[in-house]
């Protein structure tokens, strides 16, 4: 997913060099929630490994 969002932003980079503002607004906005998105999805992922290293301490 973090691909993904930098592949967004890398299309709204050069649509911004055009001079396609429209687009290049629509792929920074698509850039910005999948970055978002998996940054949650990271703390998540984070916070259950954290719990599940500290049930297995017990």
């Amino acid at each position: 997913m973090l691909k993904w969002a930098l592949i967004f932003a890398a299309i709204a980079l050069i649509a911004g060099l055009f001079g396609f503002s429209g687009l290049a607004a629509g792929a920074a906005g698509i850039a910005k929630l999948l970055f978002v998105l998996a940054l949650v999805i990271f703390l998540v992922l984070l916070g259950l490994a954290v719990a599940g290293v500290g049930a297995l301490r017990r």
